[in-house]
């Protein structure tokens, strides 16, 4: 169990430098760019990158809600136990993804569900 936690420990810390280094980022390219005359080639060059930067850490601070999650989870005795069948989730994936709290069966059920959502709201 302490082992578990301290792997999430880690993943949780590597993952909040890894947001306030691309926050620190933006803050400067955001100093760099006001002010500057750029044309229009380099503001939209500009904005995607902030853009992209802000989607990355838009991903980052969800799995860093996931870390969270599974830490709770090792606190109560749930960590490792896939939350929607209840089966073992297998020790490979934990040492890949250790915030997984779905099996590799039930995360590809949730993500075709929701690809099959998504196809339905775009029609």
């Amino acid at each position: 169990m302490a082992n578990e936690q301290d792997r999430l420990e880690k993943e949780r810390q590597r993952t909040e430098e890894e947001i306030a280094r691309l926050r620190s980022y933006l803050e400067t390219e955001l100093e760099r760019s006001t002010g500057e005359d750029d044309d229009a080639v380099d503001t939209a060059a500009d904005i995607y990158e902030r853009e992209k930067t802000l989607a990355l850490i838009r991903t980052l601070e969800d799995k860093l809600a996931s870390i969270e999650h599974a830490l709770h989870s090792s606190i109560t005795g749930r960590y490792g136990i896939c939350e929607r069948c209840g089966t073992e989730i297998e020790p490979g994936r934990l040492e890949i993804m250790p915030h997984a709290t779905l099996c590799v069966r039930c995360q590809a059920e949730t993500e075709r569900r929701v690809r099959r959502t998504r196809v339905a709201a775009d029609e």
